[in-house]
């Protein structure tokens, strides 16, 4: 799935804005066409999305992120906005998250990835029965504001995901996206998780590439941590195939357990490239080329997006049961 020689990056020095311009250059070359999760192709999704976090992760997030929006409005039996870039806001971290209350939206929604230049964004909503509510709205309304300062990282930077404000934003019918309680209800929200799992893994890919390209003449231990690498990102590349022909196989079956674990064995995969690149390498690319210390950090950052050992706690009580 990673074999393919991943295409030349984002212009260099990476900003939101030369991220978003490649993003949308990507999507009006059809790059972004993907096949739909259990559509009978979902290898080629996820490969697609990986070869993409091989090439930079916060251009692989937002690109993501819009993929998943255009799959879950599928689902949902609904057609996007024609040329409009899409992000799902659905996190309830830190006790934040959107309400809708009656007809009307409020609330801060953390880690809204790409805030501040997509055009619509999927938020999830609990409404007045505690349901999880899709709303598609349109960013450009003065109601929903980016709050500054509460993106101020090293990794993912250009992934601009900052705290945004919905206050007081009137929903008409036809923003709401599919019944209360479908988001979290529907195949896709799995299959969706597995994706993300397939750009960590191309992210870590990336790393590794830096590491081989960077070395002329290994010693017998840059080579053996070489070596583990490589088995490893192979080995959770074999896990993912094999989870694209179980969906592929059962489109509406419950692939909870599945996808818990390719998020888990991508995440172990990333943070043993983490640990292991910078001992082959020694400090000097970290400190004299920006892109791969970037790299590393974008990696870092990103991969927290898997909840350690509460995720792994999780597994364990499903193979307990």
């Amino acid at each position: 799935m990673l074999d393919v020689e991943p295409p030349p990056g984002v212009r260099w020095p990476r900003s939101v804005d030369t991220v978003i311009t490649h993003l949308r250059a990507i999507i009006a070359e059809g790059g972004l066409e993907l096949p739909l999760p259990g559509g009978g192709d979902t290898i080629s999704r996820w490969a697609a999305l990986a070869r993409l976090g091989r090439r930079d992760l916060p251009l692989a997030r937002l690109a993501e992120g819009h993929a998943d929006a255009l799959a879950i409005l599928a689902e949902a039996g609904r057609k996007p906005v024609p040329e409009a870039l899409y992000g799902v806001w659905a996190a309830r971290s830190g006790g934040a998250g959107a309400a809708l209350r009656g007809r009307t939206l409020n609330g801060t929604v953390r880690f809204c990835s790409g805030a501040r230049h997509l055009d619509r964004a999927l938020i999830a909503a609990l409404d007045d029965d505690g349901h999880s509510v899709v709303l598609d709205v349109d960013l450009a309304d003065d109601r929903v504001a980016s709050v500054p300062g509460t993106w101020v990282p090293v990794g993912m930077d250009a992934s601009d995901s900052p705290d945004v404000v919905v206050d007081d934003l009137e929903v008409s019918d036809d923003m709401v996206v599919g019944s209360p309680g479908f988001y979290l209800r529907r195949p896709g929200f799995w299959q969706g998780g597995i994706g993300v799992a397939a750009v960590w893994l191309g992210g870590a890919a990336g790393v590794l590439d830096d590491v081989v390209a960077g070395l002329s003449d290994p010693d017998p231990h840059q080579s053996a941590h070489v070596g583990a690498l490589h088995t490893a990102i192979r080995s959770t590349e074999a896990l993912l195939v094999h989870a694209a022909s179980a969906v592929d196989g059962a489109p509406a079956g419950d692939h909870k357990l599945l996808a818990w674990t390719c998020r888990a064995a991508a995440e172990r995969t990333a943070w043993d490239v983490l640990d292991r690149a910078p001992r082959v390498t020694g400090p000097t690319p970290m400190c004299r080329d920006r892109r791969f210390a970037q790299r590393l950090a974008d990696l870092q950052v990103y991969v927290r997006q898997h909840h350690a050992e509460k995720d792994l706690a999780a597994i364990g009580r499903e193979v307990l049961a």
